[in-house]
């Protein structure tokens, strides 16, 4: 059954949407016939994300808007609800997928890890925050869909910072969804997208080409969809290097870090090598 909230006429934001999966999911929501406001840092490529929108929308520009907007800023959001309910009269998707991954290390510059944390964790609390409330008391049916990432579960070596924010947006997600089932006559519900390899901005790492292994931001928000269709809490993306079954495996290897009293991040300690790679194997992995 199609999602009840994605339907035309409806309205989304999007964070992040002036490039990578958040574009994606503002033209996907576009043809749909949603109307879509995209938020973002960059007045130009904000415009250029807009016009593509716009040729997608059964009504072309007249249904797409462009906000700049610092999602750590919680006056920037507030100003942003102002603007789109003011153009468009309500709000009934709200896709917090703004982030940023200049990396970064233990011991490495502070400003790293306050800006990660400021963007892809604060920028989630703060959209929900400022924006949720004006959307549960709507009475109407909506989805909130916040962007994680498998890094946040199984957390592995490499950009602490990173995993640290996705890890946070892993467990508000879950306590916000709890809330809302929770609460009487909710009608809004959330969602935690957690993407594979993706090639995006983000990811590119100086690459021209989109590496064989990565999906599309494409085809990660046509899983997405999906997934909303079948409502979904955990939309765990594969890629064309990582099917289902091994993310499975790996989160199960991570949680029994804990069961089993291993060494934390045990699946990259050379002692545990052969136990893990015997652990993919019993499973036809």
């Amino acid at each position: 059954m199609p999602n009840p909230v994605l339907v035309p006429g409806a309205v989304a934001i999007v964070t992040g949407g002036a490039a990578g999966i958040g574009l994606a999911a503002a033209k996907a929501f576009a043809r749909l016939g949603l109307k879509i406001t995209i938020a973002d840092i960059g007045q130009e490529r904000l415009g250029s994300a807009a016009e593509q929108i716009a040729a997608l929308s059964q009504d072309g520009a007249a249904n797409v808007m462009a906000c700049e907007c610092d999602v750590s800023r919680v006056e920037d959001l507030k100003r942003l609800e102002s603007d789109v309910l003011g153009r468009f009269g309500s709000i009934n998707v709200l896709m917090n997928n703004a982030g940023i991954q200049p990396g970064s290390q233990i011991f490495g510059p502070a400003e790293n890890w306050q800006r990660v944390i400021d963007v892809n964790l604060w920028g989630i609390i703060n959209g929900v925050q400022t924006i949720a409330p004006g959307m549960i008391e709507f009475g109407q049916p909506g989805l909130i869909i916040n962007t994680g990432s498998k890094q946040g579960i199984t957390t592995p070596p490499g950009d602490p910072a990173y995993n640290v924010a996705k890890a946070g947006v892993k467990a508000f997600t879950e306590a916000l969804q709890h809330d809302l089932r929770n609460r009487e006559g909710c009608k809004v519900t959330a969602h935690l997208l957690i993407p594979g390899f993706v090639f995006t901005d983000l990811t590119k790492a100086g690459r021209a080409e989109k590496p064989a292994g990565a999906w599309t931001p494409d085809q990660t928000v046509d899983f997405m969809l999906k997934s909303l269709d079948a409502g979904d809490f955990y939309i765990l993306c594969p890629d064309n290097d990582v099917p289902r079954a091994l993310d499975e495996r790996r989160i199960l290897w991570a949680a029994g870090d804990i069961v089993e009293n291993r060494p934390p991040l045990s699946r990259w300690h050379p002692d545990y090598g052969e136990a893990f790679k015997a652990f993919l194997e019993a499973d036809g992995t």
